[in-house]
């Protein structure tokens, strides 16, 4: 393909009595029609080795090769300090406690700290070198650490929203307008979903209990694309989806019997109505009959061995960022395209030091856990792992009274992990000044980031558009985007 652009207008809308009238009256002819269209799809075009077919997706064929067909994005929500992760700053250490020179800041957006004395805050923990590539990792995470030649650390990201909604919103759809498609929204469009009875696109949240930082669901949205491509929250501590499961008394045949006898009602309806949503309805008809089997397996980690469960920190039953990344594993490993994982609890203005300590081990093993578990079963060269939160924290202490010191929002260099996928290992790129403020050296802004995502999948961000209010819409939006061509392989 050339060059991807699509209505969603015009192009989607489809007579419901027009669409069934045709389908042989069954929806389920809906889902056979995506399964056979896919099929036929992977017998004609060549696939590099170990990656499937690219789906069902608006790109056919991919504008080049791809190096990865699915993503686990682990998001950790309010901001974790780059200056206690993979950014070592060592004057902030010798500086700690003195005045901010002013010429750093001079002019800069400051979220809570306006007016205030700015004060250096000195990294909490020592930095170690690890691995061949000798990447220095904070000692708040040695097991990332200990992989540090599996992954590649970006230092020099920068974003455009310094306030944590519009800044998830940025970083999950490119634009900080409510309402936009997000990032894996965009993904299962593009590329479609391999899971015949799950959605490509997943969302699942843990937290530690302590003031979370709020996640709305529509950082998961579809926008204006087709609703079938919005992501579909599924919880790790009681039913993994809400509704899936038959009522009491209903069992599956007569589930089937009641999905196919509205099918055969509509049939025979007279009035044609347009619907741009028909597909999205029928397609989600089926996928919620079929789910029914299907997502009480994938919970169930009664298969899973006692050593995986103690890689993860994984806890059956309940939602905790272990046996989230477990599931994300289950996830990928049946073909779901896209994983979102918001791991709440970053947010650290205040007792940063205190909060971290809870905060850091559980993560630091569930993220070694799942890169170590994903490459040992094949499956980290073709899923790209992203970490990191919407923004970073300031070199500057924001006290807090009783809870002590912590770090106010930063958004002018914060850090990101990126692994598997086509990813190099082993190597850091970008650099921040000497106080971790600026980013001053190969700059990544967040749209470079879904430029390198979307690369690696297959697709070419700038060809890729869909036309909205008569304008050509990306993710990547009209600003320059560019993939970040060194830290692919």
């Amino acid at each position: 393909m050339s060059n991807h652009r699509s209505r969603t207008g015009s192009n989607l809308s489809v007579h419901r009595r027009t669409f069934l009238a045709r389908s042989g009256l069954s929806l389920g002819g809906a889902a056979l029609g995506t399964l056979l269209s896919r099929d036929l799809r992977a017998a004609t075009v060549s696939i590099p080795t170990g990656l499937a077919a690219a789906g069902c997706g608006e790109v056919w064929p991919l504008h080049h090769p791809p190096k990865a067909k699915a993503v686990i994005f682990l998001c950790l929500a309010g901001g974790p300090s780059h200056l206690e992760s993979f950014d070592h700053k060592p004057l902030l250490k010798k500086l700690d406690g003195e005045p901010m020179p002013e010429s750093v800041t001079a002019g800069q957006p400051i979220a809570q700290l306006q007016g205030q004395k700015l004060v250096v805050l000195g990294a909490l923990r020592p930095f170690q070198r690890y691995g061949e590539s000798g990447t220095e990792v904070s000692d708040y995470f040695p097991q990332l650490g200990s992989l540090a030649d599996r992954y590649a650390v970006v230092r020099s990201m920068v974003t455009e929203q310094i306030n944590h909604d519009p800044a998830h919103t940025f970083m999950n759809c490119g634009t900080a307008l409510s309402g936009r498609p997000s990032m894996g929204a965009w993904v299962t469009y593009g590329l479609g979903n391999e899971a015949d009875d799950l959605p490509g696109f997943v969302v699942m949240t843990s937290k530690l209990g302590r003031n979370p930082q709020p996640i709305a669901a529509r950082q998961w949205h579809s926008g204006f694309l087709p609703g079938q491509f919005q992501g579909v929250e599924f919880a790790t501590s009681g039913a993994p989806v809400h509704y899936a499961a038959n009522p009491p008394g209903v069992s599956t045949v007569h589930q089937r019997d009641l999905i196919d006898t509205v099918a055969a009602l509509e049939n025979h309806r007279f009035n044609r109505l347009s619907d741009p949503e028909l597909t999205t309805r029928i397609a989600q008809y089926e996928l919620a009959f079929r789910m029914q089997a299907s997502v009480p397996d994938l919970a169930d980690l009664s298969d899973e061995t006692p050593e995986t469960l103690a890689l993860y920190g994984a806890e059956p039953g309940q939602a905790t960022v272990g046996t989230n990344c477990l599931m994300a594993r289950r996830l990928v490993e049946r073909g779901v395209r896209f994983v979102h994982l918001y791991h709440s609890d970053w947010d650290h203005h205040g007792g940063i030091e205190k909060y971290m300590d809870q905060i850091c081990p559980p993560t630091d093993r569930a993220a070694a856990g799942l890169l170590t578990d994903l490459e040992r079963r094949g499956l980290l060269d073709e899923t790209l792992v992203v970490i990191g939160g919407e923004f970073g924290r300031t070199p500057m202490a924001q006290p807090k009274g009783a809870e002590g010191t912590g770090r106010d929002h930063h958004i002018k260099g914060f850090s990101m992990l990126l692994a598997g996928g086509g990813i190099k290992g082993g190597i850091t790129h970008g650099e921040t000044d000497e106080f971790g403020y600026h980013a001053v050296k190969d700059v990544v802004h967040v749209r470079d980031l879904h430029a390198t995502m979307l690369h690696l999948l297959g697709i070419d961000h700038a060809r890729f558009a869909v036309e909205y209010q008569g304008l050509d819409t990306k993710l990547t939006g009209v600003e320059p985007a560019t993939p970040v061509t060194a830290i692919i392989a």
